[in-house]
């Protein structure tokens, strides 16, 4: 919310913080984007939403917050604060990396949906394992991944699934640790989750500059 303040009154912060592999800064006068070594913009972009004049507009962040809203408190509450924060990122970074990987190199994107999604692959997991109804949250998912799908062209849907994934795979890991290794197994997951996101940047990364260098 803070970041939308910013946003209007200065609307340049978007073309700092979006996520884009590549992308062309005239007043730097060189490449820019996360497979040029902005790679913060894989986070950075999920505290940006569309301005009050393009996409959904103001929507766009009102609908995220509204959704963090909903199910953020009820999830913090089961999974304590630490962990809570380390989904909500880690969902984050798995939507915008989904994202870099599939969509073309100079595709453009921003908001906390992949964040959400994340969430809402955590309260399906947990009402799983806690053995709760979770046809509400099953519904909830499959209505906005439709959406996702059929929706406007400037809709990531990668952001969503991959947020949703990563969500849920690292809830899993908090979930269903051995009492044995309580700890040990959530951290193990974190840092093997956080691993193989790293590992997709690096290989992207290294596809957009073998491609730079065909095209010189």
């Amino acid at each position: 919310v803070l970041m939308y303040v910013v946003e209007i009154v200065y609307p340049k912060v978007i073309n700092y913080g979006q996520v884009v592999g590549k992308a062309y800064d005239h007043q730097l006068n060189a490449f820019v984007g996360v497979g040029f070594g902005d790679w913060y913009r894989l986070i950075s972009n999920a505290f940006l939403h569309y301005p009050l004049s393009g996409g959904f507009g103001i929507f766009h962040i009102l609908f995220n917050m509204y959704a963090l809203y909903i199910v953020g408190p009820a999830l913090e509450q089961l999974l304590g604060h630490l962990r809570f924060i380390t989904v909500y990122l880690v969902s984050a970074v798995g939507g915008a990396v989904l994202f870099y990987l599939l969509e073309p190199d100079y595709a453009q994107a921003i908001g906390a949906s992949g964040a959400i999604f994340g969430l809402f692959g955590a309260w399906f997991v947990l009402a799983r394992r806690l053995r709760l109804d979770a046809r509400m949250i099953i519904g909830l998912i499959a209505i906005n991944l439709v959406i996702s799908f059929l929706g406007a062209s400037f809709i990531a849907w990668q952001d969503h699934v991959g947020g949703l994934i990563a969500g849920a795979a690292l809830t899993a890991a908090f979930a269903y640790a051995p009492a044995r290794n309580r700890k040990l197994t959530p951290a193990a997951a974190t840092i093997g989750i956080g691993a193989l996101l790293v590992i997709a940047v690096v290989l992207r990364d290294q596809a957009l500059l073998h491609a730079q260098i065909i095209q010189v």
